[in-house]
């Protein structure tokens, strides 16, 4: 059994006659099931992805295959995929079918993808761990009593495992690009509107971005190449023009890269990480480009700005999950609902699990009326401060380097507040250096930077202006 790793490799085997797609699918559902202890899947399309095979196999004898004819990939389970089951990691969802396509998924099977399955996240995408979803924890694949980072925790997994070729996951403040970095593997988030969020389940709208994972910067870059473009649907999508991103070049010159301080010298970051980071600057220097420390003065407001926001598009994102048109409602017998209000108490507080509970009081507390402008419209504020910052950036640089993670994957447990002793901002302090891209919009992808000495995976960020996604991956795929 091959372990494909890239895309290309994919498409000479099938091009020469030693793969067919039929074979693909079986290899890779074979490793789901010898793989099921990392609790990757939420659901496996086995007969369907087969049925899937079958017809592009057909195409391909036919030479009227899609361009992503024979890659094999999971999707989020935040993701809508007409007539298959889709729950947001959480029990309010339950039995709950999608009434239609997301216009990201329909556009990779257009180009004949098979779709493998649904993979397991943070309920609603809330979550750096992957430990807050209703269907258990994932575990990380390089080390089991390790979290593979969230919310996209499942489509990191299962692409470090080898459990599909890619992954599409959802990105509202790292989710892409942490657990990529966690797993070893590319994590791409877009600019803010380069994909349509149409059929993606709301977290927080004005941050949600849909990205690939995937082993390569290639196979990230193919995929980003055919989901992105303007949609009727979503009124947010950007209508520029979608570049080749497959095929991007560097321009030719030096390029001026700046590298966060922070990710060097806070002794807060882990000193493999630290190294790791310093070894990708070095060698980017070596290379001929500038790079030169910069310092972001409003970082430290980073992830309050981040989580006021977030927590309060998602008090009104997730007031839709009342228990009376879908999904779960609270049947309990020992104290019966007596009215409308108690029902949508009783169906809410048994739904939804700890975390979005206390992210949708905190958004609720935010956007109430006595603390709007001292909380909510602050925070508005200091978004466009920040953003003006990040523009007077890139104004004299092309990119932003920085760690994707301050540590390597922790142990389960760790962080989520189990003893009296620890303190639940420091899960939230795992995304200090991916929030900045969503507060922005700004493109940002994730790529391995080797292990620590434990053997746990390291991930290096690379921001960009908006929509430079073609020299993003350009520089990411020649470090």
């Amino acid at each position: 059994m091959t372990l494909y790793r890239n895309f290309s490799n994919v498409q000479a085997d099938l091009s020469n006659g030693s793969l067919t797609c039929q074979q693909l699918v079986e290899q890779y559902l074979v490793r789901i099931d010898e793989n099921r202890h990392l609790n990757a899947f939420t659901e496996v399309y086995a007969t369907e992805a087969r049925q899937q095979a079958e017809a592009i196999d057909q195409k391909l004898a036919a030479g009227t295959a899609g361009r992503l004819a024979g890659m094999v990939v999971g999707i989020k389970d935040v993701l809508s995929y007409t007539g298959h089951g889709v729950r947001a990691g959480s029990k309010i969802l339950d039995n709950f079918t999608a009434q239609f396509t997301a216009t990201a998924v329909q556009r990779l099977l257009d180009e004949d993808v098979i779709i493998i399955g649904r993979q397991n996240c943070d309920e609603f995408a809330m979550g750096s761990s992957n430990e807050n979803s209703s269907f258990g924890p994932v575990l990380n694949a390089a080390d089991t009593s390790r979290v593979p980072g969230g919310s996209s925790g499942g489509s990191a997994v299962a692409v470090q495992a080898g459990l599909c070729l890619a992954s599409i996951g959802s990105d509202t403040g790292g989710s892409v690009r942490q657990p990529a970095a966690f797993c070893g593997v590319v994590g791409l988030k877009p600019t803010y509107g380069r994909i349509s969020r149409w059929g993606l389940i709301a977290y927080a709208s004005s941050f949600d971005c849909i990205g690939p994972i995937a082993n390569t910067v290639d196979d990230a870059a193919l995929l980003l190449e055919i989901m992105a473009g303007p949609d009727a649907f979503d009124s947010t999508v950007s209508s520029q023009p979608v570049s080749a991103y497959s095929q991007a070049t560097l321009p030719d010159r030096p390029l001026r890269i700046a590298y966060l301080r922070d990710g060097i010298e806070s002794s807060g970051v882990d000193p493999s990480i630290r190294e790791a980071t310093q070894a990708k600057i070095d060698a980017l220097r070596k290379a001929g480009h500038t790079v030169e420390p910069v310092d972001i003065s409003l970082i430290k407001y980073l992830l309050p700005t981040y989580y006021i926001l977030t927590t309060a598009e998602a008090s009104s994102n997730l007031s839709r999950f009342d228990g009376v048109r879908y999904g779960y409602r609270s049947l309990s017998n020992d104290t019966p609902a007596l009215d409308l209000l108690s029902l949508y108490k009783k169906s809410r507080t048994e739904g939804f699990g700890a975390e979005v509970r206390k992210r949708i009081l905190l958004g609720t507390f935010a956007l109430s009326a006595s603390y709007y402008d001292a909380y909510y419209t602050k925070a508005q504020q200091v978004r466009r401060l920040i953003r003006q910052e990040a523009e007077q950036l890139f104004e004299q640089y092309d990119f932003l380097l920085s760690p994707t993670t301050p540590t390597p994957a922790f142990r389960l447990g760790e962080k989520t507040g189990g003893s009296a002793n620890d303190d639940p901002l420091q899960m939230y302090l795992a995304d200090i250096f991916t929030v900045q891209a969503n507060v922005v919009g700004y493109p940002a992808i994730s790529i391995p930077a080797g292990t620590d000495a434990n053997g746990l995976p390291i991930g290096i960020q690379l921001m960009a202006p908006p929509f430079a996604e073609e020299a993003l991956v350009a520089l990411a795929r020649k470090m």
